[in-house]
């Protein structure tokens, strides 16, 4: 659904060779990149239901329909086989400004003072939570959107825009070589990946959840016996020692589940993010 190199083409591939094995067949990863990842999602959508064709998502897939006109629809379209897993979203600060606690970002954002945050793009899942934090908390955030993030991360590390929010896929890189430093996590609960940085759950602002996510989808007519093999072989394959060590390498925390799950999962960020958009009157570039 994405190009090569980021975070779906990398959990497409972990899980590549334990499902090829178990499946008896080849299984190949052919990436579609483009509109948020939903140029590679309309193929899965127009595919033969007969478990051949899959994709892999990313949390954009919760997103989109509130944002963009597709060319398909996401719910009678498209179903979900299994939550593969999530992540938080980071919020990092350059070493070198006075932000070095959430409270000093509180103490940035008030009395008239906004402050700048950078994110992946416009209407991306980091642009969404930020909005739903400032608006709830009255802090006043200026958002700069960068394409993708590569770009994100360069200015973040040189320092041209103080405050960033990514996966931890895109900033612990950074986060690790001591460039950026980690003062929230977007998830209800700290996380194995950053066991010191708090969540924003703790921080005062209580049931604040965004997770970055991915999941494995089909057309929606796939019969269920087709859906249910390949959702326990992907459990057996996520329960893997070395997947989902490679899995966490990406700051990644296993899910799995029955199909209903991921799906009740996916329906919730569905209406989340309609929900904030249309509150805050979001556009998509």
């Amino acid at each position: 659904m994405f190009p090569p190199g980021g975070s779906v083409d990398q959990v497409a591939r972990i899980l590549q060779p334990a499902l090829q094995q178990a499946l008896g067949q080849a299984v190949i990863v052919e990436n579609k990149g483009g509109a948020s990842g939903s140029i590679g999602t309309a193929e899965v959508a127009r595919a033969e239901p007969d478990g051949q064709t899959w994709g892999v998502v990313f949390d954009t897939h919760g997103v989109n329909p509130a944002l963009q006109r597709l060319p398909f629809d996401t719910r009678r379209d498209l179903t979900t086989a299994v939550l593969i897993g999530t992540s938080p979203m980071v919020i990092s600060a350059h070493v070198d400004t006075p932000l070095k606690t959430w409270r000093d970002v509180v103490a940035a954002t008030q009395g008239g003072k906004s402050l700048t945050y950078g994110t992946i793009g416009n209407g991306s899942l980091g642009h969404l939570a930020m909005t739903l934090l400032g608006k709830g908390a009255g802090l006043d955030f200026v958002h700069v959107p960068y394409k993708g993030g590569g770009p994100l991360m360069q200015d973040a590390i040189a320092g041209h825009v103080p405050l960033s929010i990514g996966s931890v896929f895109v900033a612990k890189p950074h986060l690790d070589s001591g460039r950026i430093r980690a003062l929230a996590v977007t998830t209800a609960k700290r996380v194995p990946a950053l066991p010191d940085v708090p969540s924003l759950a703790e921080l005062g602002y209580a049931n604040f959840e965004a997770p970055a996510w991915w999941a494995l989808i089909a057309p929606a007519k796939t019969p269920p016996e087709i859906l249910q093999r390949m959702n326990a072989e992907l459990n057996k394959a996520l329960r893997l020692p070395e997947v989902a060590a490679r899995l966490a390498q990406q700051g990644i925390q296993v899910q799995g589940g029955t199909p209903a799950q991921a799906q009740a999962f996916v329906d919730r960020q569905l209406d989340t993010w309609a929900q904030v958009v249309r509150d805050h009157q979001i556009k998509a570039d």
